[in-house]
């Protein structure tokens, strides 16, 4: 069975099936691999389907780069997934190298900041692109509290909002603007797994099946330091969601690439 990230022990369904089978003595083994397009599962080094996210998340940037850059006084807007971290948007951003803005859950963010830097760059190159991680709707803006089927919280959306709230900030200080928004989500991960993802698809399952065969159960293979390893399904979703750490040289990364403030407070 696949393993998504959960809040709690009691919340993750390989740990439940798990806990099940040994309490009626039924012989089972339950096996997770790794499973979730953000990459926020701790202690793996990636998940599957992150890299070929990635690569489809620069080709929308990209086009967000064009539009922006072929059209007067124009800004590329494109929202990227990402529900509480931003490893797609913040990767995507550094590997497309022509972001001018990168906008992720982790960051403590003041709006005000945001739309001063906006203007600054619109007088200077007379256009910009932008990159906004979903999760961002939880941060910037206040949502609802709903839940959908899945049980997920459900989140501002946030392209819209800050393709409005740029277009109105810009007219009052007499900055000409218009804005291509991009949501490429289904773009994203309803395609075919790149070459690394379907290689790497592949080494998992072979691990988690060879792992039942030995006997194993209660355990999550992954690829641990470069390394292909079992672990203990508890000791990846009793942690919590893996973020992007602002005081990393990944995240400093990102900020050289995109040549913009913290816009912290």
């Amino acid at each position: 069975m696949s393993l998504r990230v959960c809040r709690s022990l009691q919340n993750c369904k390989a740990m439940q099936s798990f806990k099940s089978m040994t309490e009626i003595g039924h012989e089972c083994a339950v096996v997770g691999v790794p499973k979730t397009i953000d990459n926020d599962i701790t202690l793996v080094d990636r998940t599957f389907g992150f890299d070929t996210a990635c690569t489809e998340a620069r080709k929308a940037i990209d086009s967000a780069y064009i539009e922006a850059t072929t059209n007067a006084n124009c800004i590329g807007l494109v929202k990227l997934m990402g529900r509480h971290c931003g490893w797609i948007a913040s990767t995507a951003t550094i590997a497309a190298r022509n972001v001018d803005i990168c906008l992720i859950p982790e960051m403590d963010i003041s709006l005000a900041s945001v739309m001063d830097y906006v203007a600054e760059v619109m007088r200077r190159q007379k256009y910009a692109v932008i990159v906004v991680a979903e999760g961002c709707g939880d941060t910037l803006i206040t949502s609802d509290g709903g839940k959908d089927a899945g049980g997920n919280k459900v989140l501002a959306d946030i392209g819209p909002f800050l393709k409005d709230a740029i277009t109105k900030h810009l007219k009052s200080i007499d900055i000409p603007v218009s804005i291509k928004y991009i949501d490429p989500t289904y773009m994203i991960r309803a395609v075919p797994a790149n070459a690394f993802d379907s290689i790497y698809c592949s080494v998992l399952a072979q691990m988690a099946v060879h792992a039942a065969m030995a006997g194993y159960t209660g355990i999550s293979v992954g690829k641990v330091d470069e390394r292909y390893v079992m672990l203990p399904i508890h000791s990846i979703v009793d942690k919590g969601a893996r973020k992007v750490d602002l005081r990393s040289r990944f995240f400093e990364r990102m900020l050289d690439t995109t040549g913009q403030p913290s816009f912290a407070p």
